[in-house]
């Protein structure tokens, strides 16, 4: 272990040797925060921050790497709050559909605070990871070789003992927020995605013991008695809520509870290619997507929180993507600036991270993406990210498209 972290540190103070300072010019600037465009702007980008935001003709002095966004539009990168991506292709993959942050929504093996460790030193530009590590669920399957302690699990994860264990051992491993579930899930053509698994009493023992170590907890539940008792136990967010009943949404209202609807996943279930490909899950996904449209139009219109989440591992074959989301948030009834707050200052919130990442502001870090077009008008703009800034580091660049 003493290796390992010896040769993090060596690999970091590369990487920080060869952090660039940046000037993006010639840049049509959403922040995050208000509805509107600010043209012909320059950021200014210093260790990973943004140090601050000027205007066309400011003296860019100092030893500043100058990228010309050829008046493109720039806005915060997008964030994932539900995802499975467990490798260093998949985070590539995250980063070139323009998410810098994601938070994981449990991995076989930890692989999540491997990532969130690479992007916190700077080798490599990111995503952010919010990592959960193994999923509290009744039967952990082979993610119960993902540490020796939870060999003891191996005949279920039921009991109080047990599950506060599985969450101390998560902790214990670098997790940020813990997820378990209230129901069983919708992508399997053998489970019923209504039917609750954990009760509240046992949701309450993962809400609690976590709360010990300041660690939040994120339930999948898309039956309504599996969310209603994941809301009482003190859930921070719902994920997916397909089936959620008006006594749930008043729940989730008062206690402020978010709502991850990962809409875009149950298009993945009736769309060929991409990561489900079974004739039951088929038809589960046609009679899902009404509902869950009908679950999102009324947590927005009582002013839930609604935040992004995919609900994938970002594979080679993986067709959903966040700007997806987002622009089916903005059909589904938000406007195009309520839309891309959720991908970013609402999920930010939601991640406890609004003071760090989210908008781009002075003393924030340095996340950004450029889009051809206004998302403000065209939320379409979102699918066609020709760079993204992470942590400062410049991840993707495909300007200029000319050559001199």
């Amino acid at each position: 272990m003493k290796r390992i972290t010896v040769l993090l540190l060596f690999l970091a103070s590369i990487a920080h040797a060869q952090q660039k300072d940046f000037a993006l010019t010639n840049a049509n600037l959403f922040n995050g925060i208000e509805n509107k465009i600010y043209a012909d702007v320059v950021v200014f980008v210093k260790n990973g921050k943004i140090e601050r935001i000027g205007r066309k003709g400011d003296p860019i002095a100092g030893n500043y790497t100058i990228v010309d966004c050829e008046g493109n539009y720039l806005l915060p990168g997008l964030m994932d709050v539900h995802t499975h991506l467990d490798n260093l292709e998949s985070a590539r993959r995250a980063l070139h559909s323009g998410v810098t942050t994601v938070r994981s929504a449990s991995v076989s093996a930890y692989q999540d605070v491997a990532i969130r460790e690479m992007a916190k030193s700077g080798i490599i530009p990111g995503p952010d990871m919010v990592a959960c590590g193994v999923y509290v669920t009744p039967h952990l399957g082979e993610t119960i070789l993902a540490d020796p302690r939870l060999g003891s699990l191996y005949h279920g994860v039921n009991t109080d003992e047990e599950l506060r264990k599985l969450v101390n051992v998560n902790i214990d491993r670098g997790a940020n927020v813990i997820k378990t579930r209230g129901t069983e899930r919708a992508g399997r053509p053998d489970t019923d995605p209504r039917e609750q698994t954990y009760t509240e009493h046992q949701l309450k023992v993962i809400v609690d013991e976590a709360a010990k170590r300041d660690v939040p907890i994120m339930i999948h539940a898309h039956g309504d008695e599996g969310a209603r008792a994941a809301v009482m136990a003190g859930a921070r967010s719902i994920e997916h809520g397909t089936f959620l009943k008006d006594e749930t949404f008043k729940l989730m209202k008062e206690k402020g509870t978010f709502l991850v609807p990962t809409f875009i996943t149950l298009e993945d279930l009736v769309e060929p290619g991409g990561d489900y490909d079974d004739p039951v899950v088929h038809l589960r996904g046609k009679f899902m997507m009404p509902l869950a449209e009908k679950v999102f139009k009324k947590a927005h219109g009582m002013g839930i929180k609604i935040a992004t989440g995919a609900d994938n591992g970002y594979t080679a074959k993986t067709t959903s993507r966040i700007s997806l989301e987002v622009a089916h948030f903005a059909r589904m009834g938000m406007t195009n600036f309520e839309a891309i707050q959720s991908a970013t200052v609402v999920s930010t919130e939601l991640l406890r991270l609004d003071k760090q990442t989210g908008r781009i502001a002075t003393g924030y870090d340095a996340d950004m993406i450029l889009v051809p077009g206004n998302p403000l008008e065209d939320i379409n703009a979102l699918q066609d990210v020709i760079m993204v800034m992470s942590n400062g580091q410049m991840a993707l660049k495909r300007l200029p498209f000319g050559k001199n």
